[in-house]
């Protein structure tokens, strides 16, 4: 084919060539400290405090075990990403959500985690499906989740990220992550006001009871539903949680 360039074949007939580069070891570095301080932030009771939380560039490195390089990698990426924010001579701060923007978080976890109620009841197991009701189950059997606040917020947080989980949906697993951070903390500091948690285990029941009875639409609104609750409830005391 004169004065025209050819495409290097990767072997196969009309297959276009794959240009790949060796991954440098600093950068598999710097993937790693992004995966393990996403992680690290995700888990954090960001709303348990008005102070600040602020992570320190050196500190991070000596505990992950890498150079400051890949560090100041992987917070760029958690900057582009909503998480962190960089202060000059300050630090790096873990983002705060206000007001307005939990409830339109709480709003999204509400449609993402109604669907993720639909996929599960199309692929899950009934094992799987009994883990939901094994979590809720001391609570159920009549030990008040207001006299355990602590262990009932935590189980909380894992029925919804379960729920998440058994979607087996990596997308939708990706796209809760920055919610989680905020949703989870929220959650944790509401529970124990104007009887929340009494309505979250009996909404939770009824939830388990639609999904084990692969009643898509049912599950589908009470899951939405329980969690515009929680919207609902943000924006009528929203000024006593974020004063």
């Amino acid at each position: 084919m004169s004065g025209t360039a050819r495409t290097r074949s990767t072997g196969r007939r009309g297959s276009l060539a794959v240009n790949l580069t060796r991954i440098r070891q600093e950068e598999s570095f710097k993937s790693k400290a992004y995966a393990a301080l996403k992680q690290a932030i995700i888990k954090m009771d960001l709303y348990a405090t008005s102070e600040p939380v602020m992570l320190d560039e050196r500190e991070i490195s000596e505990r992950i075990g890498v150079s400051r390089t890949p560090i100041r990698e992987a917070v760029a990426m958690l900057e582009q990403d909503g998480f962190v924010r960089t202060v000059p001579r300050r630090g790096i701060l873990v983002i705060r959500k206000n007001k307005r923007e939990i409830i339109e978080m709480v709003q999204a976890w509400a449609a993402l985690e109604s669907m993720a109620v639909r996929l599960l009841i199309q692929s899950a197991s009934d094992a799987e499906i009994a883990g939901l009701r094994d979590l809720m189950r001391k609570f159920a059997d009549g030990q008040r989740p207001d006299d355990h606040l602590s262990d009932y917020s935590t189980a909380n947080i894992a029925f919804h990220q379960m729920i998440i989980g058994l979607a087996k949906s990596d997308v939708l697993a990706d796209m809760t992550d920055n919610i989680l951070l905020h949703v989870r903390g929220i959650r944790a500091l509401t529970i124990g006001r104007h009887d929340r948690a009494k309505r979250s285990i009996e909404d939770h029941l009824a939830i388990i009871d639609a999904i084990e009875k692969r009643d898509i639409d049912r599950a589908e609104r009470l899951s939405r539903d329980h969690t515009l609750g929680l919207a609902a409830f943000v924006e009528r005391h929203g000024d006593e949680i974020f004063d």
